[in-house]
Parts: C-alpha cells; structure tokens; sequence
C-alpha cells in the first residue's frame, strides 16, 4: 500500500466545483466521489510554517510554539515522516515543508539559517522547491527563457506583456514549464525510478505544490479560464474605514499597503481570475499524476490525501493574504480517498463535522497500522472514512490561533505596545457563534447563522453576555485539555516504579 499526500499553498475551502464554486476542479471532484470530501476542515494556524507544524506533528500551535514563519520547530517533536521512517518506510518530497530548524543542534555558519524554508525532519527531498526554486529556474534557463531574475524566488512572478485590460497576464513561462508540471513529472519520474524493493515495501510520497500562492501568475490558457466580470464578489462592509472599525488589529493589519492595493477593483478581479486559473492548472496536473498511478497499475492500493496549508481572504474584509480570524483564513480543502474495501460505504460521501490539521498525521499512522504518538492532539479520521459518520464523542467545534508577533520589525508590538507574548489570539467556533479571544486586546463573538460574514461584533451586547462567558470557558477547558502532554501520563512510585497509563 502507498500514500500520496498532496498539499497545495494558500487553497481556500469553497474553491472546489464540488462545493458549488465557480472555478472548475474535476480531478479533484472525481476524488471526492471515489473518497470522502470533508466539507468543514480547518488549518489550526496560519501562515505557511505554523500551519504546516501542526499538519506534520500532529500538535496545536500553543505546544510546538513555531508561530510564525521561520520560528524554529523543536527538534524534540517527532512527525509523520519520522515515525512512517522508523517503521521502515522512505517517505520523499517533491516541493517544500517550510519548517525553520532548531538552531540549538547546528552551527552559527549552518546554511540552515539562512532561510525559513527549512526542510521536515525524516523526509528525503527528491526535489526541494521551497522559497529558493534554483533547479526549477535552471532548467528554464537551459530552454532559452532569458531575462530570469538573479533572485529564484522571483522566477514565480515573471509574466508576458499584454495588451488585454480585461485579461490577466499570463505567465511568462509556457504550462508544460510551470513550476506546478516541473513538480508533477519530477514526481512521475522518481515513481518510475523506484527499484521492485521499493514498489514491494510501499512508497510514500509528499507532493507539495506552491500554487495557487501569490504571485498570482497563471499560465497560458489558465488565466483566461475566468472571465473577470463573472467572479463572486467580496464579502466585506462598504469601505476600508468602515471594516477598520471592527476590531483593533484588524485596522492595523487594513492600514499596511498589501490591502490598500485591492481598492482597485479592477486589480482585484484580474489577479483573483489568475488565483482560480492556477487551481485549474492544479486540477490538471493532477489529473496527470493520477493518469500515472492507473498506468503504474498503483491507483488501487494508494491512499490519496489531498489538502492546503492554509486559506486566502482574496479581498474579502479588504484582506489579501492569510491573517487574523476570519474562516477565510483558515477554512481549506481536504479530500481524502481510501482504496480499502473496508472504506467502501463512504465514497463519494460528505463529512460536515469539523475536522483539523492536526488529525492528518494520525489518520495517516493508524492507515499505515503505525502507533500514534502522545503528543499528537488531533484525532484519527479512519472511524468516519470506515463507517461514513462520526464517533459519538467527535468534536462539535474547532479551534485555531493565530500568532502575529514579529521579532524582526516589532509592527505589532510597537502598534499596540505589547510584550511578544502578548501578540496572539485563540478562536473557537461551533455552527452558531465564533469566539474570538485576544491576550490583551478586545474580544469579538459572532453569530454565525445570523451574521455569517461575520461583520457583527457582539461581544459587548448585554443580550450574549452568556453566551460569551460559555465560549470562554469552552477555550479555557480546550487549552487545559491540550497541554503538552509527553509524560503527564506517567508516575513514578516508590513501590511499583514506573506506572504508565495509556492516553486512550
């Protein structure tokens, strides 16, 4: 049996034509009707480095502490690539894990240091993308593109001139040279390269793709794919000042020049028809790889996971990026197909409970029939992929924080004259109201289904003084029942020595 573990970068949740979007995904759609489509899945924390700490460890962003990009990760916690490594398996990566090193174990002079794209512990980069995309730019410098920026990075953003005002520039590069298919056949060619030993033990393979991650450049024909006068508006208050009003940080996060932007409403449109072209060229090339998989005669025998690290605002409440609370930030895809004939009578279902990052690593051990670490906070999703519904004890609300310290400029903590420490907020939130705690700045209650663009503060309306006291207390009992726990099962007695109670 194998695994294909699939991230794309910056994918929002309602982006999936199976959830009624207007951007087309039938590669992706066929998966959710050969597998199980989780309808209400949420990243734990943005942006790309936090987020993908808890997908790869298991653990909520308040016990492995890397809360922002480039916060090292420690090196204590172990992952999914670890513990599938130590079983024997040889799990490689086709792109990037974004995880910071811990400096304690290395060198001042370690090249390490110099980036925040660091490499996930126990995965065998077979092409390593991350930020520093050098074996892609030199493989378009060997086709003749010439004009490519000293700065790889950059490569990503390169596009044709255009004369078309109503047409989003295509990317300079034609589509069988994107970065997107220069991963997908880096990938097909390395599953073709695996020796009858490796094919015989089950491969397991983490395909991490940058798109639809800005800069938004989709290639040619992706981005005429979405005309830009049939695109959904943006669900936001009438002006920029009016959204200010809401909260604090949300001002201060408004008042930087990466938002200002998108007050061109026209701008907004072409990049947003570039955002949906790249999950359309996604689409495609996954279509591909699954093509391969069939022709390898592996499709049936492949556990497929397909999510996102974190979602986009793509100008609702006038923000771009991935920041703060609002669901858009954090509300992704996860889709997950399973060939086991004991996973027979959910395909093609829909799971709306809420679901988490951090249950992707235990539901990728328990498939593998591994152990689940302790330190793991999420949940295994193979009860629900089994059975088509959810234990009777299943969350009935999800949690993320969002870390917005900055050890480098200090922007916040010189805005606000916060302590680091202090630059955190935790959100809880059910089908009806959505908690929003600050460490010191205000809070914020919404009513979803009365308000469910949450523009609404209702945190200091006497008529849900309760119902804030109950959402409170819910956070406080969630992050005492989630504290680190690596050996809070365990005792040492006089009399009988070491005494360790399972975790179950």
């Amino acid at each position: 049996m194998n695994l294909l573990f699939i991230t794309a970068d910056q994918w929002r949740g309602d982006c999936l034509s199976s959830m009624g979007h207007v951007v087309r995904t039938p590669v992706l759609d066929r998966l959710a009707s050969e597998g199980v489509l989780f309808t209400n899945h949420f990243a734990n924390a943005v942006p790309c480095g936090p987020s993908r700490a808890c997908m790869h460890t298991g653990m909520y962003l308040h016990n492995h502490r890397s809360g922002t990009n480039g916060t090292p990760l420690d090196a204590r916690f172990t992952n999914w690539a670890m513990e599938t490594r130590k079983a024997g398996f040889a799990p490689f990566l086709v792109g990037y894990t974004h995880t910071a090193p811990d400096p304690r174990y290395l060198t001042p002079d370690d090249v390490r240091l110099t980036t925040d794209a660091g490499l996930l512990p126990g995965i065998h980069p077979v092409l390593e993308m991350a930020t520093d995309c050098s074996e892609w730019r030199d493989w378009l410098q060997s086709l003749d593109y010439e004009g490519l920026p000293e700065q790889s990075e950059m490569t990503y953003g390169m596009r044709k001139p255009s004369s078309a005002a109503h047409v989003p520039r295509p990317m300079l590069f034609a589509k069988e040279h994107s970065d997107t298919h220069f991963m997908v056949d880096r990938l097909l060619a390395h599953l073709d390269a695996l020796d009858d030993d490796e094919v015989q033990r089950g491969w397991i393979a983490h395909l991490s793709l940058r798109a639809p991650h800005p800069p938004w450049s989709a290639p040619e024909p992706y981005n005429t794919h979405y005309p830009i006068d049939e695109l959904p508006g943006c669900v936001r208050r009438a002006t920029r000042g009016d959204e200010q009003a809401q909260h604090p940080w949300l001002s201060h996060y408004l008042d930087g020049p990466r938002n200002a932007a998108f007050e061109d409403e026209h701008r907004h449109r072409l990049l947003q028809a570039s955002y949906y072209g790249l999950m359309s060229e996604v689409d495609d090339n996954l279509g591909r790889l699954l093509d391969h998989l069939e022709a390898r005669g592996e499709y049936e025998n492949t556990l497929i996971v397909f999510t996102s690290d974190h979602g986009e605002q793509m100008g609702d409440h006038w923000m771009l990026g991935k920041a703060g609370y609002f669901d858009q930030s954090y509300h992704i895809p996860l889709i997950i197909r399973d060939p086991r004939e004991a996973a027979r009578a959910s395909r093609g279902s829909r799971f709306d409970g809420f679901t988490e990052h951090v249950d992707l690593m235990p539901t990728i051990l328990e498939w593998l029939g591994l152990p689940i670490p302790r330190q793991c906070d999420g949940r295994s999703l193979i009860p629900i992929i089994d059975d088509g519904t959810a234990p009777t004890d299943w969350r009935t609300e999800v949690h993320w924080e969002f870390d917005f310290r900055d050890p480098v400029t200090q922007a916040a903590e010189d805005a606000f004259d916060l302590h680091m420490e202090h630059c955190a907020l935790n959100v809880v939130r059910d089908n009806r109201y959505k908690y929003v705690h600050f460490t010191t700045l205000p809070q914020l209650l919404f009513d979803l289904e009365r308000d469910h663009g949450e523009m609404i503060d209702l945190s200091t309306d006497a008529g849900h003084v309760d119902v804030v006291r109950e959402m409170a207390q819910r956070m406080l009992s969630w992050r005492m029942a989630h504290t680190d726990k690596s050996l809070s099962h365990m005792r040492i007695t006089r009399g009988s020595g070491l005494v360790v109670r399972d975790h179950q």
